[in-house]
């Protein structure tokens, strides 16, 4: 660890409260260490593949504020989301564990929250170091403990989970409730229009996709065909709340607003900011500022959109002069997709673009494009060596790693999966993980040049099976690649090594054992 980070005791004393004996020095160098301890700031984009941004090789169209960041710090080329889908690929960042030890999956609008709020969390360690916290954008991971009422105190939640401030997206933008909720409050709620929302039936008088394709600015399939909202058909029903809808089209500007306020009242003390964008997930419905300019339909004008939001928040960190004490991480929480649910010309229009960097497969994919994803570092204050890095790295070691970097230890049990990697978190030249877990609807593992992927018995959602165009990766005897030699994982060579399997398979199996 670098002389500009923090030496863990000293930390801890401070934290703790330790060496009371001598109460000025102590004060004294508690508001220097206040002064010098690096922000936190982790944009998770959704959907976005390895080569979706032009500092990995798109060329249809630029990315220059994430680019940006690339040229000044970290550009890693074997980063992962833990999972090939959203919700537990975010669950595993936010608790440093396995999605499948808490069967996380992907979740319905109205779904409870599915962290134990009660147990340790990613933005609690940073309370417990002193940062103030904030979640701003999607959500996705459940809130409340059962049945929501929508029109009372939403709870437990992000604050909950220890999070200072939140403002989410329930859950995601193709599906009901479609309103903004700032803390435990859904914003702009009249009290006179309460909102329900249900999953099971038709509920409400507002028109739905199946009936009325003529309001629509998407088509849509027969499962995001049901009530329609700003012109958008979603996932289940919504009655009531008119006045607390939201505007996709607003969605840059009112979580880009969320995350600077946060910034300046934040400003005098370390702080963390957790921004999971909703762009490029589906609906894509980008800002006119960006509609059209991509030349790649919504998707490609969404990715500048996201690029946009990205270059203002970094920008306020610049304006408030704290960008060279600001650790940033920018990744994906999955691979990409093209097709997703709605008809906006995604597949049609993206040319020559390959969203997954030459990787195969996508997101929902066991292949290696459903979860190797652009990562990018930096840290002006703190980072060795820039420049890009092969380090394996995957995000469930997030937690691990940034408790090490605020000099805090963990309890046992805590973060049981992840591991510390701030070496190859702050220096492209240092090595990451020796294996990866990775998680969809089977298990994977990749093991020095192995990637191995568990052979798979279940059944995939009826949703998913319609998606031709996605190479999920699924089948029922076991495959194996030498990713060295066949990193687009053409050759299967299960067959001629099944010492090696068996020894992945098992290997696979002592993971899941832990406790």
């Amino acid at each position: 660890m670098t002389k500009k980070l923090f030496i863990s005791g000293l930390i801890t004393m401070l934290i703790t409260g330790c060496g009371v004996d001598q109460p000025n020095k102590v004060n004294a160098l508690d508001n220097e260490l206040k002064e010098k301890r690096p922000n936190v700031v982790i944009f998770y984009v959704d959907d976005l593949g390895f080569g979706d941004i032009s500092s990995y090789g798109m060329t249809a169209t630029k990315t220059p504020n994430v680019d940006a960041l690339a040229n000044e710090g970290i550009r890693f080329t074997d980063a992962h989301s833990s999972a090939a889908t959203c919700t537990p690929s975010r669950y595993s960042l936010l608790t440093g564990q396995y999605a499948f030890r808490n069967n996380a999956a992907i979740l319905p609008g109205d779904a409870p929250l599915i962290i134990d709020h009660t147990k340790p969390t990613l933005p609690k360690m940073f309370k417990r170091a002193g940062y103030k916290t904030a979640v701003v954008g999607k959500w996705h991971l459940g809130l409340g403990d059962g049945f929501v009422d929508w029109n009372k105190a939403v709870k437990p939640g992000p604050l909950e989970l220890g999070f200072d401030y939140s403002f989410l997206m329930p859950a995601t933008g193709d599906r009901v409730p479609t309103v903004y909720l700032e803390n435990h409050h859904v914003v702009n709620l009249d009290s006179n229009e309460p909102i329900t929302v249900s999953y099971e039936k038709r509920i409400g008088k507002r028109p739905v996709g199946t009936e009325s394709p003529e309001l629509l600015k998407q088509k849509a399939d027969l499962q995001h065909s049901a009530t329609i909202v700003n012109g958008i058909s979603r996932i289940g029903w919504m009655a009531g709340g008119k006045e607390a809808e939201w505007v996709d089209e607003d969605f840059p500007f009112i979580f880009t607003d969320k995350a600077i306020e946060f910034i300046k009242l934040a400003k005098d003390q370390p702080f963390m900011l957790f921004f999971p964008f909703h762009d490029i997930h589906v609906p894509r419905v980008p800002n006119k500022l960006f509609a059209g300019k991509s030349g790649m339909g919504p998707r490609g004008d969404a990715i500048l959109q996201m690029d946009w939001m990205t270059g203002r928040i970094v920008d306020e960190l610049k304006k408030q002069g704290l960008y060279d004490n600001t650790l940033i991480i920018f990744s994906s929480d999955n691979g990409p997709v093209m097709d997703d649910g709605y008809a906006d010309m995604a597949e049609e229009m993206r040319g020559e673009h390959d969203p997954s960097g030459g990787y195969r497969g996508g997101k929902y994919s066991a292949y290696e494009a459903g979860t190797r994803v652009p990562m990018i570092v930096t840290y002006p204050n703190g980072i060795k060596n820039k420049g890009d890095s092969s380090a394996l790295i995957s995000h469930i070691d997030l937690y691990r790693t940034l408790s090490e970097f605020v000099g805090l230890d963990l309890a046992k049990g805590e973060a049981l999966d992840s591991e510390n990697i701030l070496p190859a978190l702050l220096d492209s030249q240092a090595k990451g993980r020796e294996e990866m877990l990775e998680e969809s609807f089977t298990l994977s593992l990749r093991s020095g040049k192995w990637k191995y992927i568990a052979p798979f018995n279940g059944t995939t959602p009826e949703w998913l099976a319609n998606k031709t165009a996605i190479e999920n990766g699924l089948q029922t005897t076991a495959q194996l690649f030498d990713i060295t030699k066949d990193w687009q994982e053409q050759v299967n060579l299960a067959s001629e090594y099944p010492e090696i399997v068996e020894r992945l398979q098992q290997r696979i199996e002592t993971i899941k054992e832990m406790n």
